[in-house]
């Protein structure tokens, strides 16, 4: 809860909220693209037993590791923009 020594402000916890549904929510979407787009073949042709089922079991596997993939990137990309490139000194634009 506590940002270079300092309690951070209602718009900073705001802006950390906004992001962590917005990770969620866009890697949710990545997963079921990921996992429409692999296993969609089996669901909606009329494919051999084995070939269906590794199609449907790569689309299982491979779209929670998208979901986290997304979900990091997306927050280690927020919590980049937010910190200063050295602690305890401010941008000159600010």
């Amino acid at each position: 809860m506590y940002a270079y020594g300092g309690r951070r402000s209602k718009a900073q916890q705001d802006a950390a909220t906004v992001e962590i549904g917005y990770a969620l929510v866009s890697a949710a979407f990545a997963a079921a693209l990921v996992f429409g787009a692999v296993a969609g073949p089996a669901l909606l042709f009329d494919l051999p037993r084995l070939p269906s089922r590794a199609l449907l079991w790569l689309g299982t596997a491979v779209a929670p590791v998208v979901f986290m993939v997304r979900v990091v990137s997306v927050l280690v990309r927020f919590q980049r923009a937010v910190q200063p490139s050295q602690p305890g000194r401010t941008s000159p634009d600010s």
